[in-house]
């Protein structure tokens, strides 16, 4: 059985550093773990293993810039039509990984998660090729910086998770850039909060949208943003669909809770035969006379 990852989310959130450290974490743990890159724009340093399978063999956004005449975004929306055109390339790339782990890295253009067509499409591939796929969605911990700014985070994750249809887990990545003591002298980049705060957002509260708690909420007097937000918060509650896991990537256990997390939700080795092991000669036991 072979499995892949998804790391999705928007730019900036940290999935190429993650798919390095979680290379590493089971590489470490004896476990055979291949970087897929499907992000054409990507440069030449982003990745600190070099991917076992790379879209820019097959079709770069540079290219396609240059000879197409296209924006960044239309690029990336042709890079990725020219891909599904072209699956017989990915089907050969993974025909020489059986019973491996692939970390599959995709693009930060949010919109190719919310509502175009073309990963879900490319999940549907995946599956007939008998691959057992979860996917996860970074937010960077900055977005609890602006309540507002984190509950557009929170309805992209949704979207995302709906558009996919795949085993989904929920990521706010670079918690070491947050303090949860109010004791600690240094001034973290994305804030101090108390340990009850950072929790409201983990399993995100909805009242963090409708609360007043500064004056600039208090001055906004048009009752439209009001009714939008009481809106927002009825989906939430309606389809409580998002909940986060703190990643610190500075702390071991926090990448293995993580890692155990994907594993249960993929079933990870549970349809695995025992394997035989290898035939004894009468020498191998001479230390234990």
């Amino acid at each position: 059985m072979r499995y892949a990852v998804l790391v999705t989310g928007p730019a900036g959130a940290g999935k190429s550093t993650f798919s390095t450290a979680f290379t590493t974490h089971l590489r470490v743990s004896k476990r055979t773990a291949h970087i897929v890159n499907l992000d054409p724009a990507a440069t030449g340093d982003a990745f600190e293993y070099q991917p076992a399978i790379d879209i820019r063999e097959l079709v770069t956004l540079d290219d396609v810039m240059g000879e197409m005449n296209m924006g960044p975004n239309g690029g990336l929306v042709y890079c990725f039509e020219y891909l599904l055109q072209n699956m017989d390339w990915l089907e050969e790339e993974l025909g020489g990984f059986d019973d491996d782990y692939l970390i599959i890295d995709c693009p930060g253009q949010i919109e190719l998660y919310t509502h175009h067509p073309f990963l879900p499409q490319l999940v549907r591939n995946l599956q007939r090729m008998s691959i057992r796929i979860c996917a996860v969605y970074l937010l960077e911990s900055q977005f609890m910086e602006d309540r507002y700014k984190f509950f557009s985070g929170v309805l992209s994750a949704m979207s995302a998770m709906v558009n996919l249809e795949v085993p989904w887990i929920n990521i706010m990545s670079k918690m070491d850039l947050v303090s949860g003591s109010s004791s600690d002298t240094f001034e973290p980049r994305n804030g101090k909060r108390g340990k009850r705060d950072i929790a409201r957002y983990l399993d995100p509260d909805p009242m963090l949208l409708v609360a007043a708690r500064d004056g600039r909420d208090q001055q906004r007097g048009n009752s439209r943003f009001h009714d939008l937000n009481r809106a927002i918060v009825q989906l939430i509650e309606d389809h409580p669909l998002v909940s986060f896991l703190p990643l610190d990537l500075t702390s071991t256990d926090s990448l293995e809770t993580v890692v155990s997390h994907i594993d249960f939700t993929m079933q990870y080795g549970e349809d695995e035969e025992p394997k035989e092991p290898h035939d004894l000669d009468e020498g191998d036991f001479t230390d234990m006379e």
